[in-house]
C-alpha cells in the first residue's frame, strides 16, 4: 500500500487533472459551444467516419489533459518540483509563474511535439 503522501498525490491527480479534463472535454460536445476544439469535433463528426474523428479527438484530449495538469500546478492545487538533467531542482508552481498552462498551449506543444497537433493560435501569429 502506498504512503499517505502518494495517495494524496493520486487523489489530486485524478480529481484536478483527469476529472477536470473529462469535464472540459464534455463541454466541447455541447452544440452551443463555439470553442475551436468543439467546432473541430463537430466538423469531423459530420464526415461520418471514426478515423477522422479520432485523429482530431485524440490530440485534443491529450492536450486538454496536459493543460489541466499544468493548470493544477499553476494554481497551486498540485505542488510539484522538477529536477533537470543537470541535477537542478525547481518548484514548478513558483518557477512557472502561474503560466505553465499558457506556455504549453501557446508554444510548447507545437515546439516540442513529434506527433500531430493543431495550432489554435496560428491566426494570431
Amino acid at each position: 500500500m502506498p504512503k499517505s503522501e502518494i495517495e494524496e498525490f493520486a487523489k489530486l491527480l485524478v480529481r484536478e487533472v483527469r476529472d477536470t479534463a473529462i469535464r472540459s472535454s464534455d463541454v466541447c460536445l455541447r452544440p452551443d459551444v463555439t470553442h475551436a476544439i468543439a467546432k473541430r469535433w463537430r466538423e469531423s463528426a459530420r464526415r461520418g467516419r471514426l478515423e477522422p474523428i479520432a485523429t482530431v479527438l485524440i490530440p485534443d484530449v491529450v492536450d486538454q489533459t496536459i493543460f489541466q495538469l499544468l493548470r493544477a500546478i499553476d494554481d497551486g492545487s498540485l505542488k510539484l518540483s522538477f529536477t533537470d538533467s543537470q541535477g537542478r531542482t525547481v518548484d514548478l508552481s513558483e518557477e512557472g509563474l502561474g503560466e505553465l498552462g499558457g506556455w504549453y498551449s501557446g508554444e510548447w506543444h507545437g515546439k516540442f511535439t513529434k506527433e500531430r497537433f493543431i495550432d489554435d493560435f496560428a491566426d494570431l501569429r
